[in-house]
């Protein structure tokens, strides 16, 4: 039996225990939908939602959770679930499905063989996986390197550094290290997940296939992401242009709608190559916008125009990109977000339950200095995006919260 019917056996076994989705189905089973108080996916927005000041946004927030949960295109699952899960695995992109996210994401980048795999970088195997606790550990770009005066425990381990045959060995793991590190397991120790008290202890990774058949059987869309490669390309006479090629060419393979399939790059030339070359996918193409953490950068209309003109349809910048506070101390809208709309693009963003906003070194929460003061109130940053940025779509390391949010102002 081949590896992709025995990964396809096991998933539908996890859906049977859970009921969540009809067996064979590409939608949810309606007699089988829940609320967000029937499932412990849900229990970390519920607590957000409790612990916001009292106010308009609580109590509409607080009377739907007894609404039945399905499944939304504005809830993005960036790589899964990671806050909860191994990111990139089958177990990470089920539950994602099960809190109701309507699109999900594969990261894509190649083996040394040049076959796709789902990893959200190249070089991150030492992070996201066991690899230094096997032997292909002596494969890798660079070993590990214990913590030294002035300097981090630090490894690099690439997907580019072994064959497809070799990465399906590994195990997942949650994307945590400790730079104090002085030996692998000091480096690989995992902390407690908020959200997950009994987390994955090896989470299987994807093939970019194999992905592409599990989210459609959950009945999701797919927006995957075209990695920078982290070696020269060509690379064993695969071109950039091949790499993105491939990428696309594995959901025609596959028999998938291209209106389901919204492929994304931060790379310029990328998004300029798939509106060219596969118009049927070129409505759909996602700019994953770097330009707001360059020194200097300052949106205006034109701009905008430019992008719109050249057939970009839809921007995804990060949070900051999207919001500020006024003088007043009051959520608004920036520029790019008023800009964009004017120009007639559209506008997805990200990452939210990335991690603790409270945390001074969460840069994605900058552009509101001193707002965010209690965890809960993400919730408000969340109904700015909706309501002031216009966003269409949310990416999502815990994608009940976004769901949730989704669904009560049916989204």
């Amino acid at each position: 039996m081949s590896r992709l019917p025995r990964l396809l056996l096991s998933w539908i076994a996890f859906l049977s225990c859970t009921a969540a989705y009809a067996l064979g189905s590409t939608a949810p089973a309606k007699q089988d939908v829940l609320s967000a108080a029937d499932h412990p996916y849900f229990e970390r927005v519920l607590q957000l939602v409790h612990a916001l000041d009292e106010g308009e946004l609580r109590q509409q927030l607080l009377a739907c959770k007894d609404k039945p949960i399905t499944p939304s295109e504005f809830s993005i699952a960036h790589r899964g679930a990671p806050l909860g899960y191994p990111e990139h695995t089958l177990e990470g992109y089920i539950a994602a499905a099960r809190m109701g996210a309507g699109v999900i994401e594969c990261d894509v980048t190649f083996t040394q063989d040049g076959h796709l795999v789902c990893r959200h970088s190249q070089c991150d195997l030492h992070r996201t996986t066991n690899i230094l606790k096997t032997p292909l550990a002596s494969q890798c770009t660079q070993t590990f390197r214990p913590a030294r005066a002035g300097h981090p425990a630090e490894a690099k381990c690439c997907t580019s550094d072994i064959t497809l045959a070799q990465f399906r060995k590994l195990c997942g793991r949650r994307d945590q290290v400790s730079p104090a590190a002085n030996t692998v397991a000091e480096y690989l120790h995992e902390l407690p997940s908020p959200v997950s008290a009994e987390p994955v202890s090896c989470g299987t990774l994807m093939t970019h296939a194999e992905s592409i058949a599990l989210i459609d059987q959950l009945g999701a869309s797919f927006i995957p992401e075209l990695k920078a490669p982290q070696v020269a390309m060509p690379f064993r006479g695969m071109s950039q242009a091949d790499y993105a090629n491939k990428m696309l060419g594995e959901y025609t393979t596959a028999g998938i709608n291209p209106q389901r399939v919204s492929p994304q790059s931060f790379v310029f030339t990328d998004i300029q190559h798939w509106i060219a070359q596969s118009p049927a996918f070129a409505d759909q193409v996602v700019y994953l916008d770097p330009r707001g953490r360059q020194v200097g950068f300052r949106p205006s209309l034109a701009d905008m125009q430019t992008l719109r003109a050249q057939g970009v349809t839809t921007l995804a910048p990060p949070i900051p990109m999207l919001l500020q506070l006024d003088d007043q101390g009051r959520i608004q809208a920036t520029d790019y977000a008023r800009y964009a709309h004017q120009a007639g693009l559209k506008l997805m963003t990200w990452t939210f339950e990335n991690g603790a906003a409270t945390d001074p070194d969460n840069w994605l929460y900058r552009s509101l200095p001193q707002y965010v003061q209690h965890e809960s109130q993400i919730l408000e940053v969340l109904h700015a995006l909706h309501t002031q940025a216009g966003i269409s779509g949310i990416f999502s390391d815990w994608p009940a919260t976004t769901t949730y949010y989704a669904n009560c102002f049916d989204l």
